[in-house]
């Protein structure tokens, strides 16, 4: 009866542990926590992945996401410091950084979390819009702004056991009334800069003319004073020639005589004024052409 008994006990135990051995071992994967309770209350929270051990029938697993989530924000109007009217559309990534005070705070209810990001999101951006102009916004909008948002963001939603990681500006616009003023302030500003930039390149310009002008001048009157130094001792050279070539009266008297003929030849040259092409020419019979001509037979004889 003994035998038979202990026999039962066993089949049982080993029916017991096959039937539970399935449920006696949970997995973590690698982008996930997984938070261990026994009766309802947190025993542990690991995000090891791996195979991990728990008492089936005592011991609960819920799994929560470590990814990172991303949620488009509604958008929302805000004010800033010189009471101008914005709208601003934009979005942000979160996680889970703390899965004991996520499930306490949500119960890891994401649509829960998402309702307090945005509510952290909206008085981050209506602070921060708040403190600056619209034309600092506008200068600011990109990193700067970005950053100052989500650390705002982050100082109201640190007891979630979640954080923003990023909040970018998707879109930061004028209502339809606010845009034309906005916008002419704007080309108004462009275009003084413009003007002013236009300005200084003419001035820059004349000063660049002033100075070739001047290089010019220069270079210019020293050309013409090179010039003339070389005509004045080209003149000096042809002068010493001459010299050189008629130092003698026979040199000088054949020179004059060589004169003589090239007046002689220039003046019975055309003349396109006179129509009936005749040329009348008086000279003394003493000068050097009269000699020549009238030493000159024409008869042939």
């Amino acid at each position: 009866m003994k035998k038979f008994a202990l026999k039962a006990v066993v089949i049982f135990a080993g029916v017991f542990i096959l039937l539970t051995l399935p449920f006696s071992f949970y997995i973590v994967g690698p982008n996930e926590y997984a938070a261990l309770f026994k009766f309802g209350k947190i025993v542990s929270v690991t995000d090891e992945p791996g195979i991990k051990y728990k008492l089936p029938q005592v011991h609960t697993v819920r799994y929560i996401s470590k990814k990172l989530h991303l949620y488009d924000i509604p958008r929302s109007g805000v004010i800033t410091k010189d009471k101008k009217s914005m709208i601003a559309d934009n979005y942000v990534t979160w996680r889970v950084i703390d899965p004991v005070k996520y499930i306490q705070s949500l119960n890891a209810n994401e649509s829960r979390a998402r309702e307090r990001i945005e509510a952290a999101v909206y008085n981050a951006i209506k602070n921060v819009i708040s403190s600056m102009t619209q034309d600092e916004v506008i200068e600011a909008r990109g990193g700067r702004l970005s950053t100052k948002i989500a650390e705002d963001s982050n100082s109201d939603i640190g007891m979630y056991g979640i954080a923003i990681v990023q909040t970018e500006i998707k879109a930061l616009d004028l209502p339809n009334d606010n845009k034309a003023a906005v916008y002419e302030r704007m080309i108004s500003e462009r275009q003084n800069i413009a003007a002013l930039y236009t300005a200084e390149g003419k001035s820059e310009a004349q000063k660049i003319r002033n100075r070739t002008d001047r290089e010019t001048a220069i270079k210019i009157a020293n050309a013409s004073q090179s010039s003339d130094i070389l005509i004045a001792e080209g003149e000096a050279s042809y002068m010493k020639i001459l010299q050189t070539a008629y130092d003698t009266p026979e040199k000088a008297e054949f020179y004059n005589f060589l004169r003589s003929l090239d007046a002689l030849k220039k003046s019975f040259a055309p003349d396109k004024d006179n129509k009936n092409g005749e040329k009348i020419i008086i000279l003394d019979k003493n000068s050097e052409i009269g000699r020549l001509i009238n030493g000159f037979n024409f008869s042939g004889k």
